[in-house]
């Protein structure tokens, strides 16, 4: 998933050392704490050796995972399979039945965190709204960092629409479509669902046009960037930059607003 993921060039990769890219293959199910398990195991072993880590990207949740004191309940794959079984309508319908106050904490319009909750309620008894009420929830609802951190944000600017098509537009020259198109019988649950790989299955499918394909993938990269900058706005931590399309003077606000912080 090199092209879709905008992976680090190999000569990226030689001048300056990345960790947590090519973990597993695409196919493999890789929930978020078993993302958190390895990484802070990286983050541990590079403070052992006293190197500071840059943690880059736009994942809100994976992010905090590393940072916050997030918790994350077991999982059962035979559960899991007979939630996934279950329609999403009559999914939260029960939900609500164990937990009708599940909707104050828990974004219902998804089905995947609904599943995940029925599963967790399944294996621990735990509801939705009783997790948030615990001391772990309560100091991640507060922003209470478990591990020390500064951190800073690039505002995506008011011209983001175009940026995106831009750069998808980029992907594509750059062999997008026959990235998907090799990999379409091999992407497990998790990479099928990564935005952009998702669009453009049905395309290689013969199941859209291409224009389709690319104009959906188009809409739900604008889409997801903004529930990033909403999602990472609520961070009180965060010092943010305004966009600049200088790559250089990107680069030296970054630099400074981190050097302030620390």
């Amino acid at each position: 998933m090199n092209i879709g993921t905008a992976k680090p060039s190999a000569v990226d990769q030689g001048r300056i050392s990345h960790h947590m890219i090519d973990l597993v293959d695409p196919g493999v199910r890789f929930s978020v704490a078993e993302f958190q398990k390895e990484g802070r195991r990286v983050l541990a072993q590079l403070a052992d050796q006293d190197i500071t880590a840059l943690i880059t990207g736009g994942s809100g949740l994976h992010f905090r995972a590393l940072v916050d004191p997030l918790e994350f309940p077991p999982h059962d794959p035979e559960v899991r399979a007979r939630l996934e079984a279950v329609t999403t309508n009559a999914g939260r319908s029960r939900l609500l039945e164990i937990d009708p106050a599940a909707a104050d904490v828990l974004d219902l319009a998804n089905p995947r965190r609904v599943q995940r909750a029925l599963e967790v309620y399944e294996l621990t008894g735990l509801t939705p709204s009783v997790r948030a009420s615990g001391p772990e929830a309560q100091a991640v609802a507060t922003y209470q960092a478990a591990t020390p951190f500064v951190a800073v944000g690039v505002d995506p600017g008011a011209d983001l629409a175009q940026r995106v098509h831009r750069r998808l537009q980029a992907m594509l020259s750059a062999g997008f479509l026959d990235e998907v198109a090799g990999l379409a019988d091999s992407l497990g649950p998790t990479a099928a669902e990564a935005v952009g790989y998702k669009q453009l299955l049905p395309v290689v499918r013969g199941e859209v046009s291409e224009k389709h394909g690319t104009n959906e993938a188009i809409r739900a990269t604008i889409g997801l960037a903004k529930r990033q900058r909403t999602y990472f706005r609520r961070d009180p931590r965060i010092e943010w930059v305004p966009w600049s399309s200088d790559p250089d003077e990107r680069y030296q606000q970054v630099k400074r607003s981190l050097m302030e912080e620390a």
